[in-house]
């Protein structure tokens, strides 16, 4: 006859191991082999889950930007058009913030949306403008290209009488959108901490 103190104990350990095998079933990813990093605490909007987005983009200096080849860390991505005078400086100066509470730069993308008027010049004049000088890079294209992308990153352009997606975006190491941010929700400390988060995420 088992005694009633050790029935508790075996009882206890019984509960421990069941709980830890029912975290291990939930964190796993069937796509990496392994666990995703916790999202209970991102302080951004959770996104759907969605394959990660590729695109090939000239950026300010014509260089060619793939956000593939950006894949094992995290990378900050945006949507602005240069010749804006709210929100976007708000959020560039926001993102800047949050470089600086990091300690160290990540990628930081921003995406065209007004492709009729942003140039290559009136890229580089922003960039200067928001001291982000090598610290951010601001990709380019035809309306073409950049549909391609705003549709997958579910963006809206920046149309007569239409305001564009005025968000923040965190990519995972994996280069999958796990967060983002509205404009009136982006603070440095939380974009900072939320790239902290996903940084634990496994790279494809």
């Amino acid at each position: 006859m088992v005694h009633p103190r050790l029935r508790l104990v075996l009882m206890t350990l019984g509960s421990l191991l069941l709980v830890g095998i029912l975290v291990f079933v939930i964190a796993y990813d069937p796509e990496t082999g392994g666990t995703q990093a916790p999202t209970t605490s991102l302080q951004g909007s959770i996104r759907p889950k969605a394959p990660p987005v590729d695109a090939a983009l000239p950026d300010q200096e014509g260089r060619m930007t793939r956000v593939a080849d950006l894949r094992g860390a995290p990378v900050i991505v945006t949507f602005m058009y240069t010749t804006c005078d709210n929100d976007c400086p708000t959020m560039t100066q926001q993102i800047r913030g949050a470089l600086d509470r990091l300690g160290r730069d990540v990628p930081v993308i921003a995406i065209s949306v007004d492709p009729a008027n942003d140039t290559p010049a009136r890229a580089r004049a922003f960039i200067t403008k928001q001291h982000m000088t090598g610290r951010m890079r601001f990709l380019l294209g035809d309306e073409a290209q950049l549909q391609r992308v705003w549709r997958a990153f579910g963006i809206q352009p920046q149309e007569n009488g239409l305001e564009h997606s005025a968000s923040v975006m965190v990519l995972d190491p994996r280069g999958v959108a796990r967060v983002s941010f509205p404009v009136d929700r982006l603070t440095p400390e939380g974009l900072a901490h939320d790239v902290r988060a996903v940084s634990a995420a496994p790279a494809s």
